[in-house]
């Protein structure tokens, strides 16, 4: 399975739902970087993504995006064979 990492903030209700979806997709370890706990991490995402809202999600090394995006390839039937990577 391919790794997952998360950055993510404490009170971020798309932040929980990704994770829940991604905890019944078979995802057992979601590596969370809190942004809010450390500012520097929110800029380090915000260079990586060009995002500043969170989940900014990656698989991999894709970045897939939000909590909507991450839906969306669940929707499209397209999330198993990231996961699956």
């Amino acid at each position: 399975m391919s790794k997952v990492r998360m950055y993510s903030s404490r009170v971020c209700p798309y932040c929980v739902r990704a994770e829940q979806l991604l905890t019944r997709k078979g995802v057992t370890e979601i590596e969370k970087i809190n942004v809010d706990v450390d500012p520097t991490q929110r800029e380090a995402m915000m260079t990586l993504t060009g995002r500043r809202t969170v989940p900014q999600i990656f698989i991999g090394e894709r970045h897939v995006g939000g909590f909507d995006d991450l839906a969306a390839l669940e929707r499209a039937g397209e999330l198993d064979a990231l996961l699956a990577a």
